[in-house]
């Protein structure tokens, strides 16, 4: 009897903006203000090389809050991708919710509207992706899609109080994160 070949499972390790790959400001509008935090392109190659899907999911609530413009929002993704490619490094997708937090659109975190959208997108199985992000948010958006969450030290560090969601793991930053995955997964 021939032995049943189990396809591979579609995986990826989701990231928020602020604070995880980039420095947190309160709503970064400017590009002066842009800057990408150390580890972050050689953990996004190290994920990507060991057959992750990198995908951005970022609330941006300043376009709702009239900070800055849609515009504004795509020049600084834009300029961050820019920087990321100078490294070697990159997203494979990028997804953000300009909605207002009182609005209740799904696409805001911890919905799922961003998550839903890149499962779709490229077949992933949710359970056996990651959710990294700096805030109970996130940790709760993971735990909404069924994801690992880690949490990292960087941004707000979990200091927002949000949720009571805990993280499978809790991080100094984003390099930290993506060696601790790569170590899970070897196991």
């Amino acid at each position: 009897m021939a032995a049943v070949s189990q396809k591979p499972r579609r995986r990826a390790v989701f990231l928020d903006r602020d604070g995880v790959l980039v420095r947190e400001v309160d709503y970064l509008r400017e590009l002066r203000q842009l800057e990408v935090l150390p580890g972050v392109p050689a953990a996004l190659k190290a994920l990507r090389a060991a057959g992750f899907k990198v995908v951005v999911v970022t609330n941006q609530s300043g376009v709702a809050r009239g900070y800055f413009s849609l515009a504004r929002l795509r020049l600084i993704h834009r300029e961050l991708k820019v920087r990321l490619a100078r490294s070697g490094a990159k997203w494979d997708a990028l997804y953000f919710s300009p909605h207002h937090p009182d609005s209740g659109h799904h696409w805001r975190k911890p919905g799922l509207g961003m998550v839903n959208a890149a499962r779709r997108r490229f077949g992933l199985d949710l359970k056996a992706s990651y959710f990294v992000g700096d805030t109970t948010t996130d940790v709760q958006t993971a735990r909404n899609a069924g994801c690992a969450a880690v949490l990292v030290r960087t941004g707000k560090g979990g200091r927002d109080g949000k949720h009571p969601a805990r993280p499978d793991k809790t991080c100094r930053d984003l390099g930290a994160a993506a060696r601790w995955i790569l170590a899970r997964e070897k196991r």
